[in-house]
């Protein structure tokens, strides 16, 4: 229930769970996230649908005009899709971490190989293909391995930058 602008809610969340589905996934992971890939029992693939506004008249009726403001401004569609859609996979960790998990987001794959394997355009699938997730219109922002992580083999937590590093006030 986290806020996005306008709750136009761009997020899809892909559950790899299987170990086929994580086969498929294993060439586009960088070398040092595959081992721990591989033995996360899920990794989620937080992606977002270039189409979000679609469902624009039903997530934000006070504005009826909102659907048409983002079809006549192409250019923000994916500043909105991948911003909102980050927002709320920030979200998932919380909620994940709420509920005891540990979790590991990386970015540490090929999102082009991503989408080819697990979004694909129309055409790569002969047209025909019903998919939960919708095809060529879904693109994925970043991987969350979860889980219950060893506690032996944990290092200590590393450095945070201080407030004032990251902070300005006016």
């Amino acid at each position: 229930m986290g806020p996005t602008s306008a709750n136009l809610s761009p997020v899809r969340i892909l559950f790899l769970q299987i170990s086929e589905a994580k086969e498929r996934l294993r060439p586009a992971l960088a070398p040092g996230n595959v081992e721990k890939t591989m033995a996360a029992p899920v990794t989620a693939m937080i992606a977002y649908d270039e189409l979000f506004y679609e469902a624009a008249p039903r997530l934000f009726p006070q504005n009826p005009g909102i659907r048409d403001y983002f079809i006549s401004s192409p250019e923000l569609i994916e500043s909105h899709a991948f911003r909102d859609g980050s927002l709320q996979g920030g979200y998932f960790i919380l909620a994940a971490r709420s509920l005891g998990l540990d979790c590991g987001p990386m970015s540490g794959f090929d999102t082009a190989k991503v989408d080819a394997e697990f979004f694909p355009v129309p055409s790569a699938l002969g047209g025909s293909a019903t998919e939960v997730l919708p095809a060529s219109r879904i693109k994925s922002n970043f991987l969350c391995n979860l889980g219950y992580g060893d506690p032996a083999g944990l290092y200590p937590r590393n450095p945070r930058l201080e407030f004032e590093e990251v902070c300005r006030l006016l």
